[in-house]
């Protein structure tokens, strides 16, 4: 076990990015370490800031939410120093992701946000991802920014999946 509490919180974070095929947010890495009582809210945001500016991780912000991915970088850190993570932590981080996997997935693979454009409106830019390959990508013009939050609602909560499918069957069937 590490001595260096700090260390060891950035090892776990590598250890659950290399573990999924996809990113996680802030708040996701966030349940974890608090619900487990491992690293207080602030100190989990020095580790993901110390890491970034280590290149061990990427962060994409999207709306509201920072997305963090392991680089090459972290994952020869991680290959190198991962023997140094007790096996009860493993085994914590392990349950967590078995036991959550889906719904990780889910919550970082569907995205909504929405900008000002030139022309003063508003776009919506809705995605659905697989890992890091784009399912759909929908962009929307609308005219107001009620609109636009709407819209962005809509998507993450229900409507991806059946405008998804519309446009696979669409594009797919014969005439």
């Amino acid at each position: 076990m590490l001595s260096e509490p700090l260390t060891l919180y950035k090892l776990m974070t590598l250890y659950m990015l290399k573990q999924v095929k996809f990113p996680l947010s802030g708040s996701q890495l966030s349940e974890f370490f608090l619900d487990k009582e491992y690293a207080a809210y602030f100190t989990l945001q020095q580790v993901l800031g110390e890491l970034k500016d280590a290149h061990l991780i990427t962060a994409q912000t999207i709306r509201n939410s920072s997305l963090y991915e392991i680089t090459r970088e972290g994952e020869e850190t991680l290959s190198f120093f991962g023997k140094k993570i007790s096996p009860a932590i493993v085994d914590d981080m392990d349950e967590f992701l078995r036991a959550n996997k889906v719904r990780l997935r889910n919550e970082v693979g569907v995205t909504a946000e929405y900008y000002k454009s030139t022309n003063q409106d508003y776009m919506v830019h809705c995605e659905v991802r697989e890992g890091r390959s784009i399912l759909i990508e929908l962009n929307i013009a609308v005219p107001d920014r009620l609109q636009a939050e709407e819209m962005c609602n809509r998507w993450k909560n229900t409507s991806n999946q059946t405008i998804y499918s519309f446009v696979m069957k669409e594009l797919m069937r014969e005439d």
